[in-house]
């Protein structure tokens, strides 16, 4: 029994370690934009378009295929979705920026499609009681692609041709296909629901209403992420060397964001935590839109920005989970594709002001968008009234 419960164990590692490559894949381009564009021929806006491509195919092709294969076991399921990766990892090395976007449309579907499955099996896997644990350990190796995966992709591009980055990608992805064929069980899944059925929950006001609050903050954190190394040296000076280090920084501050979500949540309440991490967020973009220049008060307002933005999706989940009781999977899955078309809208919209106006009307934009977030929230949870009794 106790050799099952290691064996088991190790599974779900193995699935921690795949998304942490997932996570890698989506946000390693963020650290190295600008050497993209530059090999790739194309201006920093254009180039900040592979983040949209990647987002749509995430948020729309993961719950086609979802949808597709739902007959399928879950191992095989895992297996396809590596092979989209390495098939998207492949085509970067392809000259040409249409086939980097064709390679970002690829990862994007895979990483969707392995995440939704990953999610799904950890539970499963895990010993009784410890189901909630081993999903956290999925979502780690996300929090840990931002702390080590980007500012390594960064060095890894200071010293070699960033593509180098997917290759790596590339050769772990082929030892991950025969790892989950040697050890994960082809367990059944549940039948896929459809996308018409998913979409039919929106017709709950209040579902719509926090399901739009969550796309206009995706729009707002990737509006600015997006740039965020353009923003690094052009704005605030930092050097190239540097940046590495400023992302490393930031990727901790995302860790100690999601840890602090439910730190307070389990103290002050959920609704509480919600609006503070949004007002936060607000806030801490305002002081960069005047302090980015001054390096010495632009760090600590970015610090502070990247710790409220990850203390949003774990009590915005709850709140989600709270308004569908009878619908959790469902809700949640369509919370992750508001998530991924606000990263899409972002790179978007971030691609447009930067080809017109200045960086820092992208923190403008982004700024605009959480304070009506911040307002609606606090008015559609109570918390104005919750406030007011504390």
């Amino acid at each position: 029994m106790k050799d099952m419960v290691m064996n088991n164990n190790l599974k779900i590692y193995l699935l921690t370690f795949m998304t942490f490559l997932m996570g890698t894949a989506q946000f390693v381009i963020v650290g190295i934009l600008d050497k993209i564009a530059a090999s790739a021929g194309v201006s920093l806006a254009v180039a900040g378009q592979l983040i949209t491509a990647f987002s749509l195919a995430n948020a729309i092709g993961t719950p086609i295929v979802i949808f597709m294969t739902a007959k399928a076991d879950q191992r095989f399921r895992l297996v396809l979705a590596l092979v989209f990766i390495l098939i998207g990892s492949v085509l970067t090395m392809v000259p040409g920026f249409s086939s980097l976007l064709v390679s970002r449309v690829m990862l994007g579907i895979g990483n969707g499609f392995f995440t939704a499955i990953a999610y799904f099996l950890a539970p499963k896997l895990a010993s009784p009681g410890r189901e909630v644990g081993a999903m956290s350990n999925v979502a780690l190796g996300f929090s840990a692609s931002l702390v080590f995966g980007v500012p390594l992709g960064r060095v890894i591009a200071s010293f070699y041709d960033w593509t180098a980055i997917f290759w790596g990608i590339g050769f772990f992805t082929i030892v991950g296909i025969f790892a989950v064929i040697r050890t994960i069980p082809p367990i059944r899944g549940e039948e896929a629901v459809s996308l018409g059925e998913q979409l039919s929950l929106l017709k709950n006001r209040k579902i719509a209403v926090a399901l739009g609050v969550t796309l206009a903050v995706f729009i707002g954190y990737s509006v600015v992420n997006t740039y965020i190394t353009p923003l690094l040296t052009s704005v605030m000076s930092v050097a190239q060397e540097q940046v590495s280090a400023v992302l490393f920084v930031l990727g901790i501050a995302s860790m100690i964001g999601s840890g602090l979500a439910g730190f307070l949540a389990d103290r002050i309440g959920n609704a509480r935590t919600l609006v503070i991490g949004l007002a936060a967020q607000t806030i801490s973009l305002t002081l960069l839109s005047f302090s980015g220049q001054i390096i010495v008060l632009g760090m600590p307002s970015l610090i502070l920005w990247a710790i409220s933005a990850w203390m949003f999706v774990p009590p915005q989940n709850f709140r989600l989970l709270s308004l569908a009781p009878g619908a959790g999977s469902i809700v949640l899955g369509l919370s992750n594709t508001f998530v991924q078309l606000g990263f899409a809208a972002g790179a978007a919209i971030g691609g447009l002001i930067v080809g017109e106006y200045s960086l820092i009307t992208v923190v403008w934009i982004g700024v605009a968008l959480l304070a009506a977030a911040t307002v609606v929230t606090a008015a559609s949870s109570g918390s104005v009234r919750s406030f007011a009794k504390a």
